[in-house]
């Protein structure tokens, strides 16, 4: 049986023979940066070690990294997020919950870099999720920052955006103080490292702050009701936020259960329209509007 490849090669071949212009489109795939150059701090020595990818997942990540999607530079609006894929920090669910979402952000002409962070929970894991892939986000966000005029973006408008145990990550970075050190030898590491906005669906239970600061980023929260485990920390999340006089939105849907991804899979139509919501509040929050600061 002939692969799609195959057929298009041999439909090529035979319109050239027949006299019929072509044109053959060149996909390539959207750069990845590491966010040390050397390495991570501490683990330099493993950041040639291969990543492990079957399917929709991505394990033993000990070199991380962003992978780039820009958008059109005629609908860019210069709002950009960094997306931190689920997976029970055992693995990371590379495709529906980073590039998907990515590709989709990138039609609201929004650029986004998906986090391949270190996995704490993976089988004899030499991280810590409090302190190494806490480093992960607070650098993601800095590098992403140095580097806002290559990427036609506004550094007052970068987001992040988590799935589950991605969640867990935002909220690494998303409660506490973001600039580094004055002094710091390395310029990036100077840069803040807390988002501008937040958004995160059915974020994992490790994520819940003891409290939420007057100065945390405006939040918009999405989850099932019958995801017991989530929709109780987004609960609580939302009244955290109320306390604290902090722009909140949170959809919490009768059905979904968890992991619905962007929720094309799903035969719900609250689930399969979910995305929605997002651009939504994204719109209402002025971030689709062309930004003069970039």
């Amino acid at each position: 049986m002939l692969n799609i490849t195959s057929i298009l090669f041999r439909l090529a071949v035979l319109a050239l023979a027949l006299g019929f212009p072509v044109t053959i489109l060149a996909q390539t795939a959207p750069p990845e940066i590491p966010l040390w150059p050397k390495g991570a701090p501490g683990f330099e020595d493993r950041r040639n070690e291969p990543e492990q990818a079957e399917d929709y997942w991505i394990r033993h990540i000990n070199n991380p990294s962003i992978t780039v999607y820009l958008p059109p530079k005629d609908k860019a609006t210069g709002a950009a997020v960094v997306i931190c894929p689920g997976g029970g920090h055992r693995e990371l669910v590379f495709n529906a919950e980073g590039r998907q979402p990515a590709q989709y952000l990138n039609s609201l002409g929004v650029a986004a870099f998906v986090l391949k962070y270190r996995l704490a929970s993976e089988v004899n894991s030499p991280y810590s999720l409090d302190k190494h892939t806490r480093e992960d986000a607070y650098q993601a966000m800095r590098l992403v920052r140095s580097k806002a005029n290559e990427f036609g973006i506004d550094p007052n408008r970068l987001g992040m955006l988590g799935f589950s145990a991605g969640g867990d990550v935002v909220s690494l970075v998303a409660y506490t103080p973001g600039k580094g050190p004055r002094d710091a030898p390395d310029p990036i590491d100077r840069l803040d490292g807390r988002p501008s906005f937040q958004m995160l669906i059915y974020p994992g239970p490790l994520g819940l702050p003891k409290s939420v600061p007057a100065d945390a980023p405006p939040a918009f929260l999405l989850v099932a009701n019958d995801d017991m485990w989530c929709s109780e920390l987004v609960v609580m999340l939302l009244q955290k936020y109320r306390a604290a006089k902090v722009p909140i939105e949170v959809h919490i849907y009768a059905q979904g259960k968890h992991a619905f991804n962007m929720g094309d899979r799903s035969e719900l139509k609250s689930i399969n329209s979910w995305p929605q919501r997002m651009a939504d509040w994204l719109s209402d929050n002025h971030f689709l509007e062309p930004s003069t600061n970039r």
